[in-house]
């Protein structure tokens, strides 16, 4: 007798079956940090090949903190904040072509963009680059287009999402009438063409930026009442987590072609934290950190069925405020890290290394193929006439370097271009009339003399500071 089909089960390859978390030496972790306490579903924490930034509780207004990777250990609690805000910080993101440049969303309904020098500041920075106003409401999501240069989308509680050109600090395009109510969350695809978004009126939808148009949307991925998030994955389909009408937690597949039936829907369990879904295109690999979980799961989405493959969970003993995903150039390649989480505590912030094992030293191109680098594709007016381009890639074989601090340069529209000629029925100005615009043009030359004399001792009291700390430390 033939044994039947279920015995001969093939177990199914991947190099990725044996991947695991583990959280770095008590001494690699960022301690004393007052995490933000906001009842929020975004991640609180973002990460580049440079900085951790962390949103922090502080009195009177919001503020982050940014630390330098290899500044762990305790965090001196004079250490400078950014703080302009005059609310609560609900959500921040690097900028994926400068490493240098961040934005914060606040409930203060304003969007802020900040240039970190190299250098740790002695100061507060409590001057953003720009400050874009256009929400009404508290702004929650904030999130960079993936390949052109200073694309930047916000969401708010006034159910808009805006898209700003930041080198100009102008509205490019707001999308209006499309939700209902809150916003959950938004992403981009691969090459920053569609939006993917999903809202409190259970609807997830795809809209297509610069027609302002729905393309295609799905009422009730998942029947539960709770809050849904979804991604797109790098060949265009659409993840999704949600909760059923039992309130267990749930992820979907779906293929925008047919966008009625999910080509993968599994029950996980009926925890009740929202789950955030982080996601390397690289390895097709989708991580799932509850808020207040204490676990991330890991699946690998393939094209054979059950196309959502469950890989592993990491577990550990204390429940997550948020996470932060570095990408994929701040990786250490040598030692075959294809992930790296930087998990908040109450107090502190630990990383979290998840590794492929391997025995050979050399370069794995299996594990790392060419990965999006710091370089945009696009120039922001390029998009926005209608071009699409794919990342700009670079190879890791010899690692990655981070380039050096440019500076985001701002360009607002003059508007005294724009002002009729001034005539001789204009004579009523309050401004001396002897004070001519040359003489304007003087004083504020002088006066940004004067701020880079400023800046340039702060730098210098800065770094020699930083190099004192070095020798006492040294001689400690």
């Amino acid at each position: 007798l033939r044994p039947p089909a279920m015995s001969r089960r093939v177990v199914r390859q991947s190099k990725f079956r044996h991947v695991f978390g583990q959280p770095v030496k008590a001494d690699q972790m960022y301690e004393d940090i007052r995490v933000s306490k906001v009842t929020w579903d975004s991640s609180f924490c973002a990460v580049n090949p440079k900085f951790v930034a962390i949103i922090v509780e502080s009195g009177g207004g919001g503020a982050f903190i940014v630390l330098p990777l290899a500044k762990t250990g305790r965090v001196d609690k004079n250490h400078p904040l950014v703080t302009g805000h005059t609310a609560p910080v609900l959500d921040i993101d690097w900028c994926p072509h400068n490493d240098n440049v961040i934005a914060s969303a606040s409930e203060d309904t304003t969007v802020m963009v900040w240039q970190i020098p190299d250098y740790v500041p002695v100061r507060n920075i409590t001057e953003p680059v720009v400050t874009l106003e256009g929400h009404s409401k508290r702004v929650g999501i904030i999130s960079w287009h993936p390949t052109a240069r200073n694309v930047l989308l916000s969401a708010g509680c006034d159910n808009l999402v805006i898209l700003w050109n930041v080198g100009t600090g102008e509205m490019l395009l707001v999308l209006e009438d499309m939700h209902t109510d809150l916003i959950y969350n938004v992403g981009w695809n691969r090459n920053g063409s569609l939006l993917v978004t999903t809202c409190k009126d259970k609807k997830v939808r795809v809209i297509d930026p610069r027609k302002q148009q729905v393309v295609a949307e799905k009422a009730k991925p998942h029947d539960g009442a709770r809050p849904i998030r979804a991604i797109f994955m790098a060949d265009g389909k659409i993840f999704t987590t949600g909760f059923s009408k039992m309130s267990e937690r749930q992820l979907g597949l779906w293929d925008l072609k047919n966008f009625e039936e999910p080509i993968a829907l599994q029950e996980m369990d009926t925890s009740n934290g929202v789950l955030l879904p982080f996601y390397d295109p690289d390895s097709s690999i989708v991580y799932l950190c509850g808020k207040g979980d204490s676990s991330i799961r890991y699946f690998e989405i393939t094209d054979e069925a059950p196309y959502v493959h469950y890989l592993n969970t990491y577990s550990s003993k204390e429940p997550q405020r948020g996470m932060g995903f570095m990408p994929k150039r701040g990786l250490e390649v040598s030692k075959c890290e294809i992930a790296r989480f930087f998990k908040l505590h109450e107090r502190k912030c630990e990383p979290i290394v998840m590794t492929v094992p391997r025995k050979s030293d050399l370069f794995q191109d299996d594990l790392y193929p060419d990965t999006p680098g710091p370089e945009p594709a696009l120039e922001a007016d390029e998009w926005l006439s209608g071009k699409d381009a794919e990342p700009v890639l670079i190879s890791l074989r010899d690692g990655y370097v981070p380039v050096k601090n440019r500076e985001l340069k701002v360009v607002k529209k003059n508007i005294l271009d724009n002002k009729p000629p001034p005539g001789p029925r204009h004579s009523h100005s309050t401004c001396d009339p002897n004070f001519s615009r040359p003489a304007l043009e003087e004083v504020l030359e002088e006066i940004r003399a004067l701020k880079e004399t400023v800046q340039a001792q702060e730098k210098r009291i800065s770094d020699l500071e930083n190099k004192l700390c070095q020798f006492t430390n040294g001689t400690d």
